[in-house]
């Protein structure tokens, strides 16, 4: 695995995930009470023994940058191991959201340089858990030029892409979109390196207007490259094959990703003693539950509550709380995503929402059980998911 090269795209500044990218890219959005979304494909490649990786940015990269640097300083220079953030080296023209290809052309020359006979290129804000050893194994056994993933998982996403494959394996096709049955490219590709540099040498017209990397390669190559697929959530590789793969690209995928770690058997297994999940462990008290001056208990109900979080006689349910957010008496949170650092004053009812970091609930605030008085106030999805921007101004 130290013959295979990581770059992992997060740059992704989708307006479809605002207010949540205001101040980060979305690699960077908390996720699950305590991680961002980048320490899944980052926690992949530990495990799976890549230890060479570049991730490409370009702006609001410092929330990102700080996370990498807290949590994942962890790989030894000593030993050829790395994470390297690496934004545009020089001013770029194109305005954003620029392509993947606009990042990497200016990084060629870190791709010359590498020993890797492999590139793995991988989205940063996708939930999923991989075996990427076993995907390297299979592209090299089948003498592929390019592997590129695929599940059985139907999205709807504008970068959602139907595969077809003939009985070798080889792909035949990519679609302009998804269809509700049959393989979708997960946007993961395998391609030996040479290539991949060849490629974005000669295809750079075609390959510079497309905004996902992975896809437009296979596209270009497909007539004349032995692109295979991978079947995602087999049985090859050491992960339990919970065979889950969600791209946020929306504020409702965002939500449901982080709901379906609530269900009786999670969607997605983040409880397997040799996969965890890494990311900075934050330095705060543990969570607890405390009786108000009224004697009402704090209770949470089928709920993710982080370290510093306290509830003080109100009642958190169905519900993940992130670091140090604190929830009043008689309070009742329900259906929602509260990240740091917000109060929850006293009374306050809130269900189906997200609430943004450094927030204050007034106490008796009542929101997400009038949608239309909420759009009044605030952006609400498609889906009825009330979403609070940081330091929104309450009256």
């Amino acid at each position: 695995m130290n013959n295979c090269l990581a770059l992992i795209f997060a740059h992704d500044e989708n307006p479809a995930l605002t207010p949540l990218v205001n101040e980060r890219v979305a690699a960077a959005i908390p996720f699950a009470g305590k991680y961002r979304s980048i320490d899944f494909p980052l926690s992949n490649c530990l495990h799976s023994g890549i230890r060479n990786i570049l991730v490409c940015t370009h702006q609001k990269y410092y929330s990102l940058q700080k996370h990498l640097r807290d949590g994942w300083s962890v790989f030894n220079p000593e030993l050829s191991e790395y994470i390297t953030v690496v934004p545009p080296q020089v001013a770029l023209t194109a305005k954003p959201p620029i392509s993947d290809y606009d990042l990497i052309e200016q990084q060629i020359y870190l791709l010359e340089r590498s020993t890797s006979d492999y590139v793995l290129l991988l989205n940063g804000a996708h939930i999923y858990r991989m075996d990427y050893s076993a995907m390297l194994e299979e592209h090299i056994k089948s003498k592929a030029d390019m592997t590129l993933a695929c599940t059985n998982t139907f999205l709807t996403s504008s970068n959602c892409r139907s595969v077809s494959v003939d009985d070798s394996n080889r792909i035949t096709k990519l679609s302009a979109s998804c269809e509700a049955e049959g393989l979708i490219s997960m946007n993961i590709l395998i391609s030996n390196r040479d290539t991949f540099i060849d490629k974005l040498k000669t295809q750079r017209d075609n390959l510079s207007k497309i905004t996902n990397l992975a896809n437009a390669l296979v596209k270009e190559c497909l007539t004349e490259k032995n692109i295979q697929v991978y079947h995602f959530g087999g049985k090859a590789g050491r992960v339990s094959p919970d065979n889950y793969w969600a791209a946020i690209d929306s504020l409702d995928t965002y939500y449901q990703a982080n709901m379906d770690l609530l269900n009786p058997t999670p969607a997605i297994d983040i409880y397997q003693p040799d996969w965890h999940i890494r990311t900075y462990q934050q330095q705060t008290p543990p969570a607890r539950t405390v009786p108000d001056q009224y004697g009402n208990e704090g209770i949470f109900i089928n709920s993710i509550l982080a370290g510093g979080t306290v509830i003080e006689g109100g009642s958190v349910q169905q519900s993940i709380l992130f670091p140090c957010v604190y929830v009043g008496s008689e309070a009742f949170v329900e259906n929602s995503i509260v990240f740091e650092q917000v109060r929850i004053e006293s009374g306050a009812k809130i269900k189906n929402c997200i609430i943004e970091k450094h927030n204050s609930i007034p106490k008796n605030e009542t929101i997400g059980y009038d949608l239309d008085a909420d759009r009044k106030r605030f952006q609400v999805t498609d889906k009825g998911i009330v979403i609070i921007p940081p330091r929104f101004e309450f009256e």
